[in-house]
């Protein structure tokens, strides 16, 4: 298992950096390793609603099967997929408002599956990197 996460403090309220998050049409604009939605992104944003999307990570792309897990508008977005390989991958979006015009955004990311524990080591700096970008460009869009 490869784990990773990232945080930053976004100067926006939670509310507005939710909006850009579930902005589907515009998460390639943020999302570092996101490349395309064959599908468009989740019809409906509901636990137990899937979608797909192509990603790219380590140079390599990949198609994902996501499925949402935990929903909270504007706290939690959760959702776990099954990649190439026999990967699954977990993130986890997590908002938490500081004050009323600030929001600490975290990102949690999980990887399992055998074909992980070959290149852990590479997939946790490429994913972390990854992530911190993400993070970088998602706090320029909603400031």
């Amino acid at each position: 298992m490869a784990e990773v996460s990232a945080e930053a403090r976004i100067e926006a309220p939670a509310e507005k950096v939710w909006a850009q998050l579930t902005d589907w049409s515009a998460y390639g604009q943020w999302n570092a390793t996101h490349t395309s939605f064959p599908s468009g992104g989740p019809a409906a944003l509901e636990v137990g609603g899937t979608f797909q999307e192509n990603m790219k990570l380590m140079g390599f792309p990949a198609e994902v099967e996501w499925t949402i897990e935990e929903l909270e508008p504007a706290r939690v977005l959760a959702i776990r997929g099954k990649g190439p390989m026999a990967v699954t991958v977990a993130t986890r979006y997590t908002l938490t408002p500081d004050g009323d015009t600030a929001t600490t955004v975290r990102i949690d990311g999980e990887f399992t599956g055998a074909a992980v524990s070959l290149m852990a080591g590479k997939l946790k700096d490429s994913a972390t990197a990854a992530l911190d970008e993400s993070l970088r460009k998602l706090a320029g869009l909603v400031t």
